[in-house]
């Protein structure tokens, strides 16, 4: 027994939720063809073996042809889909975690060029800027149909032994028949609020009919869209009244806002630098009026949030889904008094990020989400001790070294500096990106709780190494911006690292120079922007910042939206020299013509006349350790990728006189991210 309120029991009509965790729905972008195979089950029943009360699956499985997923959702339309999902609910089950589904149509937000090529249908024809369709306006017939599909779709998961369903109603087609923004029909589905619920309550009826009164139907739906002209908070309150007046639903999953633009999905979903839970008080203000089962997720990111929110009867049950993408196991490391070592979800929300981008959710510090069938989360012990030495404590050296330690072997890290952190430690410099650090401090917390050896201050050299009489060492040495460019110039500009760190105090009148894309860039705008200094920024690209992807994007553009600041792209910084006091800046375009003489180029080219060039050209390799010691080695540094891929330990012998196996991992092979260094990390040490 425990009195701790995260543990206790919710009973949801007749169902026993064995405790107030919960995912709450969203869609990982893992099935196969539409379907919830073997990497879907792994990763919801490694939750569930943890002890998660409810695991919500898909976000949002689509119950229409004409509802084609943006990303890769399940297909809730099929009949195939019933025994995958079975195979998922009994292998929770068997854990005693309840399963449940979100069945959505996606209406607008979607797009006809996706899936049978089917138009688009809404209660009007106004396109969402974030998916860009114009929807053909709903017919009766569609209307008929649709609520015939859902009832389908809600069928074939009570076929499949789920505990339930909720149907999504925020930013998806109910929402756009509730919200006077998005519904310009007539009656009986359009015009006053009564009207705009039809559709949703005729839909509910007939999930009734087929599902029966013992399976659950919860609704998750927003209950201010905090637009002029949108749903009010009052008219949340008067929904929430409704459905549960309806007797057709068993809860309530609340959110607010809108996630029709990138920014509004950033307000709803926030992200790293944004306060944390920030509608939760909104969703208990409804439990409190409306007196019904309430639900709730929106960056809860840590333990404490949680259990404010059910210990001060906020909502019943709480939802901390990023948080178990970070660490499956927080269920069971409170049962078992370990919360300390929760790994933390630090809002980067690369998970979401990569779905809407279209790629699978991988979380930016845990590289086994989402390989659950390939990499462990909890990390075996090896047969036989080694002595592992690992240069450079970045997240790639960390990673290697947590893992190493993980695996029993002894371990030393020699750092260069006199702080771990490598890149994300300057990265955490920014105010809003300090939350990344909890990816150093985690680390450095196992490795101390393990054994792992960190030598500061400690430039390492070939005769440091070989005193350690290592049997592996793996260079994990990250990499330093290039700066030998632009050719003409190089001498003059300064790097974004710079301004980042503070070494560098911004200009009056800056130009930014930007080639890699990456935070880096943006990091170092925001700082010049905030000193009233005139910046251009400026990239070759036809997209800014274009390995930033959308919702982290959404903070710097609100920062550097201000008189200041101008964007300029497809544009190349050439040159730079000095002028006077000043320094001149040639820039040329990659998609200016190439004329038949340099003059017809050059009458096309520009100059910008300036007092601070920064600039942005990614980052090269810092690996000399790693080739001075390549002779040294058995292997020779090389990898064997079959190896690696299937998970079996590394053999290759290049040397046979050679005293250890080398590898190198992170930015110290080539510039990636923070994910790829750790899953470097990650998927070479769990097998040595």
């Amino acid at each position: 027994m425990t009195n701790d309120p995260l543990l206790t029991p919710f009973q949801l009509k007749h169902l026993t939720l064995k405790n107030r965790l919960m995912m709450t729905s969203h869609e990982p972008a893992y099935p196969e063809d539409g379907m919830p195979k073997e990497l879907y089950r792994a990763y919801h029943v490694e939750r569930a073996k943890a002890g998660i009360g409810l695991t919500m699956t898909a976000g949002s499985a689509a119950v229409s042809k004409d509802s084609p997923p943006v990303f890769n959702n399940i297909l809730a339309y099929k009949d195939e889909v019933v025994p995958w999902m079975r195979e998922l609910t009994d292998a929770c089950h068997e854990h005693g975690t309840a399963v449940m589904i979100q069945l959505t149509h996606l209406g607008r937000r979607t797009r006809w060029d996706k899936g049978d090529w089917l138009p688009a249908v809404s209660s009007s024809h106004r396109r969402e800027a974030s998916h860009r369709a114009f929807p053909k306006q709903v017919e009766d017939w569609d209307i008929e149909r649709l609520i015939r599909d859902y009832a389908d779709a809600a069928e074939r998961m009570h076929a499949a032994g789920l505990d339930g369903i909720e149907l999504q109603a925020y930013g998806h087609l109910m929402d756009q028949f509730w919200s006077p923004l998005t519904n310009t029909l007539e009656g009986p589905y359009g015009g006053d609020l009564d009207n705009r619920l039809r559709f949703t309550f005729e839909v509910l009826h007939a999930i009734r009919q087929r599902v029966g009164e013992k399976f659950l139907v919860g609704v998750r739906y927003t209950g201010d869209e905090m637009l002029p002209g949108g749903l009010t908070a009052s008219d949340g309150m008067e929904i929430s009244r409704r459905l549960k007046d309806s007797g057709l639903v068993d809860f309530l999953n609340v959110v607010r806002g809108h996630i029709d633009t990138d920014a509004g999905l950033t307000d709803v979903i926030p992200i790293q630098g944004m306060p944390s839970a920030p509608h939760l008080e909104f969703a208990g203000e409804i439990r409190r009026q409306v007196d019904f089962p309430t639900f709730h997720g929106a960056k809860i990111q840590d333990v404490a949030t949680a259990r404010y929110a059910i210990s001060s009867g906020t909502v019943d049950m709480i939802g901390m889904t990023r948080a178990h993408m970070a660490d499956p196991h927080i269920v069971r490391k409170i049962m078992e008094g370990r919360e300390e070592e929760i790994r933390p979800c630090v809002g980067a929300n690369y998970c979401l990020d990569r779905i809407y981008q279209g790629g699978a959710a991988y979380c930016i510090h845990n590289a086994a989400t989402g390989r659950e069938t390939t990499m462990p989360h909890t990390i075996p012990k090896a047969a036989h001790k080694r002595r592992v030495v690992i240069i450079g404590a970045g997240p790639a050296g960390l990673e290697a070294a947590r893992v190493a330690g993980e695996r029993g072997h002894d371990v030393v890290v020699l750092e260069a500096s006199s702080d771990a952190g490598g890149q994300v430690r300057l990265t955490a410099q920014s105010e809003r990106r300090r939350e990344m650090m909890g990816i150093i401090d985690w680390r450095l917390a196992r490795c101390e709780a393990l054994g792992v050896e960190i030598r500061y201050n400690v430039w390492a050299e070939v005769e440091d190494v070989l005193q350690e009489q290592p049997d592996v060492v793996i260079v994990a040495t990250g990499g330093f911006p290039q700066e030998d460019q632009p050719a003409m110039g190089s001498e003059l500009v300064v790097t974004t690292w710079d301004v980042i760190s503070g070494h560098v105090a911004p200009g009056q009148n800056v130009l930014l120079f930007d080639e890699a894309g990456d935070h880096a860039a943006m990091q170092a705008a925001e700082i010049i922007a905030a000193t009233g200094a005139q910046l251009e920024i400026m990239t070759p690209d036809r997209t800014f910042s274009a390995e930033i992807m959308a919702m982290n994007l959404v903070p710097y553009m609100r920062s550097l939206q201000r008189p200041n600041v101008t964007f300029t792209p497809t544009y190349r910084l050439k040159s730079v020299q000095r002028d006077d006091n000043a320094l001149l800046a040639r820039i040329t375009s990659d998609y200016f013509p190439q004329g038949p003489s340099p003059q017809d180029r050059q009458d096309l080219d520009q100059e910008r006349r300036i007092d601070q060039v920064v600039v942005n050209y990614g980052i090269t390799p810092m690996a000399d350790i790693y080739f001075e010691l390549k002779p040294h080695s058995s292997n020779g540094g090389e990898v064997n990728y079959e190896d690696l891929i299937v998970g079996s330990p590394q053999a290759v012998i290049r040397h046979q006189d050679g005293k250890f196996q080398l590898f190198r991992i992170g930015d110290a092979v080539e510039p990636r991210n923070t994910h790829a260094a750790i899953y470097d990390a990650l998927r070479l040490v769990k097998d040595l």
